[in-house]
């Protein structure tokens, strides 16, 4: 396994309110192509996308630009950087037709996708989509029998899938992806007992977070997971994605106080997210290599500015 270091960065997209201050949606858009060409010339490996249609902590008729759609559209404007999606909802997309555009993306970029999914977590959107909302044990189900579709639509000539979920008679994917064996598979969710062995026995990356012992735990489950089903641990790289909050100083810090949606204090913010100086965030990212993470993909807070997008790429480069 890989021990090098990735660093990725979420372009803004509008889920989390961050281009509400623009009151253009073509100037919006403007803003986010930017900031995501911003990332390549900076050194970032990846940029990523939320994979949402309407905006948290709750809908504001604020716009959120979807999801595959931006993706194709940056993969134009962008030539080095990988393109991700932390992580798609597998509720939104029949596994087959999302075998279809991962797989014309990864053409149309040249061999640049990571392929993120996840099993769906927002129900006030599939309520206003109108998709079925499931029970979580049926979600990660559904979730399992979509990667396996995606992953036979992607190398086999035609596709036959007798699932109890999804059911394909001779699909057939065609261009294939670019990338041997096939694109990455990023399989985010921290499910202890579900989710996680679906990531044993499929994913190349898993992204969980929380605070430390929150990494420390998940992680012995996913070993664990990882010897009931015969896979090699080691196989799996584990990653981070939380938000990132930096400013030069601490008074800075104190000045901008928490930027959490969710309402939570500057310290807890800190606990679960990567918060504080160039130095501190070094600090925090050291610790969780040392666990074994050796991806960090976090959504800057303070989007549109990109005063945190700039301090995170001198401290990625030190890590390199």
């Amino acid at each position: 396994m890989s021990t090098a270091p990735i660093f990725g960065v979420f372009m803004p997209q509008g889920w989390k309110m961050e281009l509400a201050g623009i009151p253009d949606d073509q100037a919006k858009w403007a803003k986010a192509v930017e900031i995501a060409v911003r990332a390549e010339q900076l050194g970032f490996d990846s940029i990523w996308v939320y994979d949402h249609f309407h905006n948290v902590p709750k809908p504001a008729h604020e716009a959120v630009f979807e999801c595959w759609t931006t993706i194709a559209a940056i993969s134009q404007r962008t030539s080095r950087i990988r393109l991700g999606q932390m992580v798609g909802c597998n509720l939104y997309r029949e596994p087959a037709l999302l075998a279809k555009i991962t797989s014309t993306v990864d053409v149309i970029s040249g061999g640049r996708l990571d392929w993120g999914i996840g099993a769906g977590w927002y129900e006030n959107e599939c309520k206003g989509y109108g998709y079925p909302f499931p029970v979580p044990k049926e979600r990660i189900a559904m979730l399992r029998e979509c990667v396996e579709i995606v992953k036979s639509m992607w190398s086999e000539k035609e596709t036959t899938y007798h699932g109890k979920y999804y059911t394909l008679e001779r699909g057939n994917c065609d261009p294939k992806p670019v990338q041997r064996p096939r694109p990455p598979i990023w399989i985010g969710g921290g499910g202890e007992q579900l989710t996680l062995r679906v990531v044993a026995r499929h994913a190349d990356y898993a992204n969980f977070g929380g605070t430390i012992d929150d990494f420390k735990r998940k992680k012995a489950i996913l070993a664990d997971h990882c010897r009931d089903v015969g896979r090699n641990f080691d196989e799996i790289q584990l990653t981070w994605s939380p938000e990132i909050f930096m400013r030069e100083t601490e008074a800075e810090l104190t000045r901008a106080g928490s930027r959490s949606l969710w309402g939570h204090p500057l310290e807890q913010w800190k606990a679960t997210s990567l918060v504080g100086t160039p130095e501190q965030v070094s600090e925090k990212i050291a610790a969780y290599r040392a666990l074994g993470c050796v991806g960090f993909v976090p959504w800057c807070a303070d989007y549109p500015e990109t005063t945190t997008l700039d301090l995170f790429a001198g401290v990625a480069k030190n890590f390199r």
